[in-house]
């Protein structure tokens, strides 16, 4: 900028902060000059005379009346209220018939005052002169604004990639903020490559660096919420080459349900996994939900709020809410009675473990479906945690399936994991054995549909690994990932607990449902992908300037590096494409009343050792000898040495 910029900045950030009652008095004196000067170019036009006075001279009543006429008329079509800067073809529109009216009234006024100097074609010529005066002004405002707006505010310059109504709505709200500046389109469909949107060139995916480095571009805004999951994903890995902050603008369902284009959020992982939901079978949903009693245990839990979320959207007679935890109960409470469904609504404190009571809320409510997702889930902690794991896992499992057969539930469906695949974790282990006392109820109910659903991770819930990503990246790393080659399946919260509700409805007894959860994803490669997407480079040895870097810790005790579905049970597809159905082997009943008369005895004498090796003999692939035992209590004596050594473990 030279000398006098920080002046004509001064001037220009006055004309930009400017109030808006005073842009408008401003537009009114315009007007009110506009209107007779094209009056007067009408004239001059028509008669080839720059100053033809012996027409002038009779029609000086004319220019008095037109800018009156002409500031009432633009008035009553709302031309006032419009804001300059986003002006465009309606704005315009409004302004030709404004001037066309005033042309048209010109033509009338001249005919009734018997104005015989008055050509026939000067209300045509001045309709265009006006429309170029009046119309023509405005554009250029709008133009000069936005290039003060360019020049003269500091803003972030963007990208948008999306080209299309929901793209070009957004450059044109952006614009008129305080915040980014988009400085081009990106967009997939080559039609569009070479042309200008809304003042902006519209480039192909692959200019995506040398406009990142010439533009000086940070972020880059997804407009894309008609896009499937699959193209997303597509343009997400693009994106995942340049070291940019990915927002998004929200999907279409999202815009529907009432947010706002202007939204930006954060790239969602589900985006980055490219899992299409399969739309739900919603007679499966109603048969059971609508009109039932649904009780949910672990209802504060992640898998088991969104049961309840998805269960009160379907119309159930009533909906029991079992929580153990008190926060967490009060928190889906007051999320669920805010939707105003006019459902009846139990919170219910309590533990599965606790026979009498669970017994009492089943009879007292009368319940017809139970949702089972009271579960220690978190892998390190059961293992460090082996007893209270077990005990609520395995023996919680027992308790509230024997009085839902008592109570003659219609259906019991049990929320189960793929680490219960040849476990080499206390929690799997747990886990398959509370799979093994369901297959066993349903060999002794007539009545009760007793039901297992297995899958793999959900993500965002308590533990997920993506908000810890998240976290760490946000603080400037290191990302830490156990090994490199760990693998995991990924499944979005509520495509899970949908799928959980329509397997339990296809349940006959003892089933053991699969749900689909696509390939497996190699956390490392997720982490890289994070680490691009929120706009930082890799920190590694080939890039050792890089922000952000990846530190592997290790697996930790009974963690797997790849997990399983299936434990060799071939798969039978079931009516829904994302639901599957195993028949696996179970235990002979006596055999699993001996092991579960054991397991509550070693549990009464707080012998850790003696737990894991009922478990070994009980569950097919898990062995004790896998690792050392690392229970907290078991594993070494309460001192203040060892309580730090334990931690540093």
């Amino acid at each position: 900028m030279d000398a006098q910029g920080p002046i004509s900045g001064s001037l220009h950030t006055r004309i930009i902060n400017m109030s808006r009652n005073r842009k408008k008095v401003i537009m009114v004196l315009a007007d009110f000059i506009a209107l007779p000067l094209a009056l007067w170019s009408a004239y001059a036009l028509r008669l080839a005379d720059f100053w033809p006075v012996e027409y002038l001279k009779p029609a000086w009543w004319l220019f008095l009346i037109t800018p009156v006429l002409g500031l009432l008329i633009f008035m009553r079509l709302g031309l006032y209220r419009a804001v300059v800067r986003f002006m465009g073809a309606q704005a315009i529109w409004a302004v030709a018939k404004g001037v066309i009216l005033l042309a048209l009234t010109l033509w009338l006024l001249a005919y009734l005052g018997q104005l015989d100097s008055f050509p026939r074609s000067v209300p045509v010529s001045f309709a265009f002169a006006a429309l170029v005066y009046v119309g023509g002004s405005r554009l250029l405002v709008r133009n000069y604004y936005h290039w003060l707006i360019r020049h003269y505010i500091d803003k972030e310059p963007i990208l948008i990639y999306g080209a299309g109504g929901a793209g070009v709505q957004l450059s044109m709200a952006l614009m008129g903020g305080k915040e980014y500046m988009p400085v081009a389109f990106v967009d997939d469909d080559p039609g569009l490559w070479g042309n200008t949107l809304a003042g902006l060139p519209v480039h192909p995916p692959r200019m995506i660096g040398r406009l990142v480095r010439d533009q000086r571009v940070a972020q880059i805004l997804l407009a894309l919420p008609t896009a499937s999951q699959r193209q997303r994903k597509a343009v997400l890995e693009r994106l995942s080459e340049h070291s940019v902050r990915v927002k998004t603008v929200p999907s279409m369902p999202e815009l529907v349900s009432g947010e706002s284009l202007e939204t930006l959020r954060e790239v969602d992982v589900e985006d980055l996994l490219g899992r299409e939901a399969v739309p739900p079978i919603q007679s499966l949903i109603a048969t059971s939900i609508e009109d039932k009693v649904v009780f949910v245990s672990g209802a504060g839990g992640s898998i088991g709020s969104e049961l309840a979320r998805q269960a009160i959207a379907n119309r159930p007679r009533a909906l029991v809410l079992y929580e153990m935890g008190e926060f967490a109960l009060y928190t889906i409470e007051q999320e669920l009675r805010a939707l105003n469904t006019g459902v009846p609504i139990y919170p219910v404190l309590g533990s599965v473990l606790d026979g009498e009571r669970v017994s009492s809320v089943l009879a007292h409510f009368q319940v017809q479906t139970i949702y089972h997702a009271a579960a220690y889930k978190h892998v390190p902690l059961v293992e460090h945690n082996v007893l209270e794991g077990v005990r609520n896992n395995t023996l919680g499992t027992r308790v509230l399936a024997e009085a839902a057969l008592l109570a003659e539930v219609e259906r019991f469906v049990l929320i189960s994991t793929d680490k219960a695949v040849r476990p080499t974790n206390v929690m799997g282990a747990s886990k398959r054995l509370a799979e093994m006392v369901l297959q066993d109820m349903a060999e002794r109910s007539s009545k009760t549909r007793f039901s297992m659903v297995r899958f793999g991770n959900v993500l965002g819930s308590s533990g997920s690994v993506v908000p810890l990503f998240r976290k760490q990246i946000k603080s400037g790393g290191p990302v830490t990932v156990t090994h490199p080659d760990i693998t995991r399946y990924f499944m979005t919260i509520p495509e899970a607990a949908t799928l959980v509700i329509q397997a339990g409805s296809m349940a006959s007894g003892g089933d053991l449902f699969v749900l689909d959860m696509g390939e497996p994803v190699k956390i490392v490669d997720l982490a890289r992908r994070m680490i691009h997407l929120m706009g930082y480079s890799l920190k590694s040895d080939s890039n050792p300037g890089g922000e952000i870097a990846i530190r592997y810790s290790g697996l930790r005790p009974g963690e797997k590096l790849h997990e399983e579905l299936v434990i060799g049970a071939e798969l039978v597809q079931t009516a829904h494409p994302k639901i599957n159905r195993a028949l696996e082997d179970s235990l002979p009943a006596e055999r699993l009343r001996d092991l579960l008369g054991e397991l509550e005895s070693a549990l009464v004498k707080h012998d850790v050792t003696a737990v894991r090796q009922v478990l070994e003999k009980a569950v097919a692939g898990y062995s004790s000898s896998n690792g050392a035992v690392v229970d907290w209590v078991a594993s070494r004596p309460v001192s203040s040495a060892g309580a730090d050594s334990s931690v540093r473990h």
